[in-house]
């Protein structure tokens, strides 16, 4: 059902089963699929593909232009998959000439009251961003990962599978996957035990993962350390997922444990 007071341009494609709630407005270049609901109030413009099955809650702006004042309206995208939840206030941008040209939303992602996905973003799949989390330009999060509320995400960091970011936590270092990181600016703090065993993961490989966990960062010397690796921890694929990530080409540095003297 299309509410009489909905603005929809005669050039949006609106699939099956499609709600849009009273006072939203949908733009020419918005692409929204089957059994997807809009609800009151809600803004999506821009060049926009919605996919199926997805819930966006009042207030919400998706698709407007990007928080870049290098931005000079060339043609971007936003592209948002499968069985999502967008609450009240959220805010997603495209992308822009100097980054991806599009931000990427994957499937099954929660993003709760009032957080920000900006510009050239990766989103992967079953992500949770509590209220208020803000995500910079140009960010990677990957599978499964839960980010705290109030946290910040800076610009072009990357956060690993199934990560945990503690509430009213500053990322500005690459977070590892299978790892909880929390603090004013982020540490390290261990491994994400409850999310590894709510994946089912076996406690002889939650184990053997903390072993390797302690060699790659028994000192800030993490090339070396991870040269040195046990190659038998090799064979076991959430290391290899760790062991990758740190090498990937980066900006930012890879987020650490604080080591006992460094508190000295």
């Amino acid at each position: 059902m299309i509410h009489k007071t909905a603005i929809i341009d005669n050039k949006a494609i609106i699939g099956k089963n499609v709600e849009i709630g009273a006072y939203s407005m949908v733009g020419p270049n918005v692409q929204i699929n089957e059994n997807t609901t809009i609800h009151s109030h809600v803004s999506i413009s821009g060049n926009t593909i919605i996919g199926k099955n997805n819930k966006i809650y009042p207030f919400s702006s998706i698709g407007n232009d990007p928080q870049d004042l290098k931005f000079n309206g060339e043609e971007t995208k936003l592209v948002i998959g499968d069985n999502n939840k967008i609450r009240e206030y959220v805010s997603i941008n495209p992308g822009t000439k100097g980054g991806r040209r599009e931000t990427t939303i994957g499937n099954n992602c929660l993003l709760m009251v009032s957080s920000h996905v900006a510009h050239d973003c990766v989103l992967e799949n079953n992500i949770v961003l509590a209220n208020n989390v803000a995500i910079a330009g140009h960010a990677q999060i990957a599978n499964d990962v839960i980010i705290g509320g109030n946290s910040a995400v800076q610009q072009f960091t990357r956060i690993g599978k199934m990560a945990m970011i503690g509430g009213m936590t500053g990322v500005e270092k690459d977070v590892i996957p299978y790892s909880l990181s929390a603090g004013n600016r982020n540490q390290l703090l261990g491994l994400n035990l409850v999310g590894l065993r709510r994946k089912k993961i076996s406690n002889k490989v939650i184990l053997l993962l903390s072993e390797a966990y302690k060699e790659i960062f028994k000192t800030q010397q993490l090339t070396e350390n991870l040269n040195n690796l046990n190659s038998a921890y090799k064979d076991n694929s959430l290391i290899n997922d760790i062991i990758e990530f740190i090498n990937k080409e980066k900006k930012r540095p890879i987020c650490t444990p604080l080591l006992k003297n460094e508190n000295n």
